[in-house]
């Protein structure tokens, strides 16, 4: 799964433990009813959002993730979380910028028909 949109926030690495560790992007979806969403990069992936600042536009390939937890009172709850495997920077669009003229459309080559009409081409045919 993918979003996209701009960064609003790029946290800095938390330590959760001694062997864990997490860092935060919030990414604003660029829709009628703008999205701000949370995800979370873990351990090695944290260092991905060195090069990312605020206002950028990204793409974020995420997974979904959900898990179960049962309370000391023996009530189930449940919980979901994003965790983003990959960012990358998207080139914004400029006026007049990425409109390509497409390749020309192959064409078949024909001969062209004889011109039957036309009396000043002598035919030698019998009819």
């Amino acid at each position: 799964m993918e979003v996209t949109g701009r960064v609003k926030l790029v946290s800095p690495a938390q330590q959760i433990s001694q062997s864990f560790k997490k860092r935060e992007l919030v990414v604003t979806t660029d829709e009628q009813y703008p999205q701000h969403i949370l995800i979370e990069f873990t351990q090695d992936r944290c260092d991905l959002l060195d090069t990312y600042n605020v206002g950028e536009e990204v793409r974020v390939s995420i997974n979904l993730r959900g898990r179960e937890w049962t309370n000391p009172q023996g009530e189930t709850k449940y919980f979901n979380s994003i965790q983003g495997w990959r960012i990358e920077k998207l080139v914004p669009v400029q006026a007049g910028a990425g409109m390509q003229t497409p390749p020309p459309m192959a064409t078949d080559h024909f001969e062209a028909a004889p011109n039957f009409n036309n009396e000043e081409e002598h035919d030698d045919l019998p009819f």
